[in-house]
Order: C-alpha cells, then structure tokens, then sequence
C-alpha cells in the first residue's frame, strides 16, 4: 500500500516538474534570468544585481520569475514566498511556500536526473553532473523545513525535521566534491576530511533512509557511473567509515527513480498524555520512529522532556581543504559553479549553525535531525556565501545581521572581542559594518537592511538613533517587513523606557502581524502600568487615565492565547503571559484591591529581561530600570508589599542583579542572588501560578557574573572563574521544564559552547 501511494506521489510530482532538455548553454541564461529576478535584462540590470527579491520589490520579483519555467525560476518563486513566511508567520503564506517549494523540489529533482543522463547538460570541474539542481532541492527542503516547524501541526513539524536530515546529505556531497577539487589543486588526500564529514551522521540507517536526491546523488560520496545496463556507487558508511561498493540497476525513465517522498506521513494524533521516552534506536528515521519521538517531545509539560539526552559527542567538521576563494577567482569563471558555491555555503552554513543554538531542553531534537551543529565552521560558511553579489550572497548577509545583532546581542556568555575581526564567534564590529554597508548599497529600497542597521545601533547601546531609523516616513511594500521593523521599534522603546511609544507601537503591531496578540497586549498594558506608578501620587487624573488603559489591555491577553501553535504547543510566551493575568487577578482577590494594585515587580522590566534589553542600556537607562525595581519594595509606594510572595521576591531580586552585571557590579550582584533566591529549596519556587523560572535563572545570573568577571589575563584566578561559571551553567542545563525555559536555554547552549573553546 505504502509503495503504491509512494509510486502516484511520484508520478503527480514529476507531472509538475518542467519536461525540458538540458543544455549547457541554456542553464547559465536561465539561472542569470532567475538571480537577477528577469528573464530579458538590460544593460543597466546586467551592470548592477538588480535582484528585486531582497530589494522588497516582490511584485517585479514575481513578474520576472513568472517569465520562466525552469528549476531556478521556481526555486526563486520559492523564496519569494519563503521570506513572506519567515518574516509574518502567517498561515495562508506559509501553505503557499510549501506548495512552491513542494514544485521546486519535484522540478529539480527531474532535472537533476536528466543532467545525469543528458550529454549536453553541463559539466562542471568542481562538482559532480547536476550538482546546480541537487543544491535547489536541497535550498528548497531546507525552506521548506523551515516553514514546516513553523507550521502548527506535529506532523508538519516531524516532517521539517526530516527534510532538514536529507538536505544535510545533498549538501554534504557538494562540499565534499569541493574538498576533493582542492585536494587535487594541492596533491593532497581527501580520506580524513570524509571521514569527518561521515562521522556527523549518526548512524548507517540514517544515511540508508536518505537519499537525498533522487536518482542516488544525495547518498552517494561520489558521482554515479551510470551504464547501460547497471551503475556502480561509491558510498562511506557513517559509522564504520568503510567505503563501499553498490551495484544497482539503472533507471528506467523519471519515474523508476528512487523517490524523495517514499516515506509517507500521516497526520499526528496530537492529544496523546504521559507517553514515555522510547528505548529504541532513536538513531533511526522511520517515520513511525520518528512520529513517536515527535509525539513524545509534545507530551511533556511545555512540550519539553526532563533530562532531554543529547546525542554522543562527535569529532567537528573541519575546515581544511575548503574552497574559500573570492568571488574573481579563476575558479569560478562559470555562473553555474558560482551559484552552486555560494548556496551550499548559505544553506550547509545555515544548518549548522541552526543546529547548534538548540538549547538543552530540546536536546532530544538532535536525535531526530541525527547529526550536530557546528557555530564556528556554520558561520565561516555564511560568511563565504556573504561575498557573492546574488541572491545566495544578499541571504547569508541577512542571517549573518540578524545573527550578530539579535542573537548575539540576546546572549551574555561569548568569545572576547580581543582578537578583534577575527573572532568571528563573538561580535566583529567592523566586519558587520562593512557587511551592512555593502548591502545598502546593493539593494538600497529594501527596509530589511534598515532593520539590521538600526538592530546594529541597538546593539551598541544608541537606543534613540534605531528608533529613529524606524521610524521614517518611507514604508516597504512588504507588510511583513513593516510589521517586523514595528516590534523592532516597540522592543527598542521599551529598553529606552518610552512607555507610550512602547505601548502605541505594539498596538500598532497587532494589526500588522497576527503572530502573538497576547504578548502584543500584555506588554502594552505592563507599559500604561509603569505609567500608571509613576504618576500615582503625583497626577491622579493621569494615573488613573492609564490604570484604565492598562486594565483594558491586559483584559485582551486570555482572548487571544492558544491560538497559536508551536510544534502542537502553545507559544511559551502566550503561556507565560496567560498564568501572569491569572496570577494578579487572584491577587486581586485575595487581597481586595485593583487588579492593578495587584500587579507584582514591574512587568515591563521583566519582559525587558527576557529580551535582554539591559545588554542595549547605556547607565542612564539602567538607573532608570532600578528605580522602577525600587518602586516595589518601598512600603510609602506599595503598600502590597508586605504580603508579596518567595517566587515575587525572587523576580525583585533576578532582575536587580541583571542591573547590577551590566553596571559590572558582580559581587553585589552575586550577593543578592545568593542572599535572596539561592538560600531557598528549589521546590519552594513551584507551584499553582508561582513564577518558577526565578531559580534556575539566578543560577544562570552566577554563571553570567562569573564570565564577566574576568580580566583576560589567562592567570589562574582567570581560569577559576571561567570553572565556576562552567558549574552553574551546567546546573541550568540540567534543570526540570520551567516557564521559558526554552528562552534561558538558548544563552546556556550558547554559553556551553563559547566555554568548550576555553577548555571548560
């Protein structure tokens, strides 16, 4: 049964993909045509990248991919979509990237098969027949898994999962033909960079269950001899590291080809409660195995289970070897070999680097993709990518921006900067300057450079300039691009403490993007609260015009969580945010004052902290954050505070001592956490309501102080500060499932991995 539905998909797939020859001459006009977003370019267009994809013209976009029908066209078609998904979250989009991608997979799949076989297709000295399409169906399973774990069903989800397994394989082929291209240049041996690359999979069935390009290229190491009558593969078996011999029979026709979607999915069972950790091979990729795991990752609480196990260590990739010459190199005289270096750069550097920010808490995520991250070799890859003025080029910019200025700027725990540009892993200022510049130059209308600038002015701590930068008169015409560069300038607001600002401006983004309206509320409403204490015992009139504000909009909060699903979850956010209203309207009436007098530590200041918007103060902001913290305990301002509880306690004090670190007065930060939340038995903390992410966040706090605290001398007080920051980390990483849990987990994986270069 399963073949016979295995066998229709693969007819209706390669009915949809496009049925023309190959030709050697054709294929770089066609990939020109699809780069350059036109099929006919003048020679102003030809002269400069007009590639109107990232220029925020998607309208031209889409009228010149329209213009042709081959594998590139419909890749683009396929990212025009993607960016649209990515950047709204929206689910009428994303159905629209799947099926686009869906059709760009089965296009390049038939062609990949066809370049094999055809006498005139082209022939590259780098890489094996058809690598150009085995690359844009790897670029469109990678999309493609991308906006299926985006999707809010389970089973869309597993199926991401297990696109990104098989583009790994695809990709790992290309760049391993790279490293065998540079070898010979240099009359060395490819053996142990193989083996390297062997040993990220995890297990001979997951390189069996993968082929990932039909027709054998994504299994192979090495391009297919086909015959007439049979064909024999050279493949590495990932875990004895053996190389091997296969003979198969040759393919008769598209359609007695191995087929990409031979593995059928059904839709999840999603309400299934208490089922436990599986005890098989979970290096296996069936899909039934992995259905299982994937239902199991969602039964625990907050679709996280307790002591996630992580996959075995296992030797890097290397870098040695690579290609990593610059765009007017010899070696790239040809636009085909161009397009396919600077996309598996983009798309192998992308997947590492995703790979590697899993936090802790998911670990059991890496059994079911089967291979690790790699953030070192990911992001020198990106960078690769970044040097090529294409669309390949333009995306790994992007993701290199939005690494540096948002990631990094959301984690504490990096590599010192004293190695200056070189330090790729930390943060190279100039470097990303350059990068920024070049790409505003490059697409000069395009409003997703200005969110990366203004991000960047964020990140060095120049509020009021990014908040400028956001808010010029002149719009994109992609509303999520506006809606993206809106929560940007109500984040930078808020760190700035311009509670109105704030309060408008994530208002203004639930009408632009309908991915959390509950957060959107509640953090307006926590704005008009901290208005609201400001002005109570000075303006009555304007207190109280704010207390009714805020009473509106936090009342908004309950009707719009749940309807948004991560992974067949609820957004950890829309959960956290929910107990919050639940939490004071108790309070309320219990204590028999206003729902707004019942409201604990300032909100704003903790949302503030799950940002990390202290990281973006200069001092005057900071002073401003602890006078709002102060306003809680002063009994001539609060006279709740008495009846406050151990968990709001904690809140007061986590959040003082972030204040305090990023004032660098770590001792007196370290004292608060040890005096006020550390004393007190963890389980103290849980509990109906109670804010149980205080404990092991203030075990973070230490780890963070510690890291910060030292002077870079290499001295032995040096190296037992970075061993005591070591041992807290590793208690957070190995606490039970607590709220945002996720968000705190993403800095440890983070600081795990920057200790791991300091021998931690």
């Amino acid at each position: 049964m399963f073949k016979a539905a295995s066998w229709l998909q693969a007819k209706k797939s390669n009915a949809n993909a496009s049925t023309h020859s190959l030709d050697s001459l054709a294929e770089p006009q066609n990939l020109e045509s699809a780069m350059r977003g036109t099929k006919k370019l003048s020679t102003s267009h030809t002269n400069k990248p007009a590639i109107y994809i990232m220029n925020d013209d998607v309208d031209a976009a889409e009228a010149g991919l329209s213009e042709g029908n081959s594998s590139f066209h419909k890749l683009g078609k396929g990212v025009v979509t993607f960016l649209k998904a990515t950047l709204g979250f929206e689910q009428n989009i994303m159905r629209e990237a799947s099926e686009r991608l869906a059709e760009a997979e089965a296009s390049a799949s038939a062609d990949h098969r066809r370049a094999q076989r055809e006498p005139h297709a082209y022939r590259s000295s780098i890489y094996p027949p058809g690598s150009e399409f085995a690359l844009c169906h790897a670029q469109s399973q990678l999309m493609s898994a991308v906006v299926g774990v985006l999707n809010e069903s389970l089973t869309e989800s597993l199926k991401g999962f297990y696109k990104l397994r098989k583009a790994y394989i695809t990709l790992d082929v290309i760049l391993q033909a790279e490293v065998k291209y540079m070898k010979g240049r240099s009359g060395g041996s490819v053996t142990s960079t193989r083996r390297n690359s062997a040993d990220s999979l995890r297990s001979n069935r997951s390189a069996r269950s993968m082929k990932g390009m039909p027709g054998g290229f994504g299994d192979e190491r090495t391009a297919p001899a086909v015959s007439s009558g049979h064909r024999t593969r050279t493949l590495v078996d990932p875990v004895t590291n053996q190389v091997k011999e296969y003979g198969a029979t040759t393919m008769q026709g598209d359609g007695a080809a191995d087929n990409d979607e031979e593995d059928e999915f059904f839709d999840a069972d999603e309400g299934h409660e208490g089922l436990e950790t599986p005890t098989h091979n979970v290096g296996q990729v069936d899909s039934d195995g992995m259905h299982e795991k994937m239902v199991d990752l969602s039964a625990q609480p907050n679709g996280i289970p307790k002591e996630a196990p992580r996959p075995p260590p296992q030797r890097q990739l290397t870098t040695t070897g690579m290609l990593d010459h610059d765009p007017g190199s010899d070696v790239f005289a040809n636009p085909i070999d161009t397009f396919i270096h600077s996309g598996s750069n983009l798309c192998f550097g992308l997947l590492l680097l995703l790979i590697s920010l899993i936090p802790p808490a998911f670990g059991k995520l890496l059994f079911i993709i089967g291979f690790h991250g790699d953030r070192e070799r990911g992001i020198k890859m990106l960078w690769q990518s970044s040097k090529f003025r294409n669309i390949n080029g333009a995306m790994a910019g992007l993701i290199l921006l939005g690494y540096y200025n948002g990631l990094v700027g959301f984690c504490d725990i990096l590599p010192d900067n004293k190695d200056g540009d070189e330090n790729l892993e930390g943060y190279p200022k100039q470097r990303c300057e350059v990068l920024l510049a070049e790409m505003r130059t490059r697409y000069p209308k395009s409003h997703l450079w200005l969110l990366e600038e203004a991000r960047m002015e964020a990140a060095n701590k120049r509020l009021d300039k990014a908040i400028e930068l956001l808010s010029g008169d002149t719009k994109s015409p992609l509303k999520q691009v506006e809606a993206l560069a809106m929560f940007e300038k109500s984040l930078n607001a808020m760190y700035s403490h311009r509670y109105e600002l704030c309060a408008e401006s994530f208002i203004k983004c639930v009408s632009l993007n309908n991915w959390s309206h509950a957060l959107y509320y509640y953090i307006a409403g926590s704005a008009h609260i901290e208005l609201y204490r400001r002005l109570k015992y000075t303006n009555s009139a304007s207190a109280t015009k704010h207390a009714s504000k805020a009473v509106e909009y936090l009342r908004e909060v309950p009707k719009h969580t749940g309807k948004k699903r991560f992974m067949a979850r609820q957004l950890p956010f829309d959960v956290f945010v929910y107990r919050k209203i639940q939490k004071w309207e108790q309070r309320a009436k219990d204590w028999g004052v206003e729902f707004v007098d019942a409201v604990g530590i300032s909100p704003i200041e903790e949302m503030i902290y799950f940002w990390n918007g202290y990281k973006r103060m200069d001092e005057h902001q900071l002073d401003i954050s602890m006078a709002a913290l102060n306003w809680s305990p002063n009994p001539n301002l609060n006279p709740t505070w008495p009846r406050e509880t151990l968990d709001e306690n904690a809140v007061h004090a986590v959040l003082r001592a972030a204040v305090l670190r990023n004032f660098h007065h770590h001792a007196e930060a370290r004292t608060i956490l040890k005096q006020e939340v550390l004393v007190h038995d963890r389980a103290l903390f849980k509990g109906h309501l109670r804010d149980d992410w205080t404990c092991p966040t203030a075990h973070y706090e230490m780890a963070a102080n510690f890291w910060s605290e030292r002077d870079g001398s290499g001295s032995g007080r040096e190296g037992e500060r970075v061993r005591e920051c070591g041992e807290w980390l590793d208690k957070v990483a190995r606490w039970e499932g607590y709220d945002l849990d996720a968000r705190i987990g993403l800095k440890v994986t983070t600081a795990q991995d920057t200790l791991k270069k300091y021998g931690a």
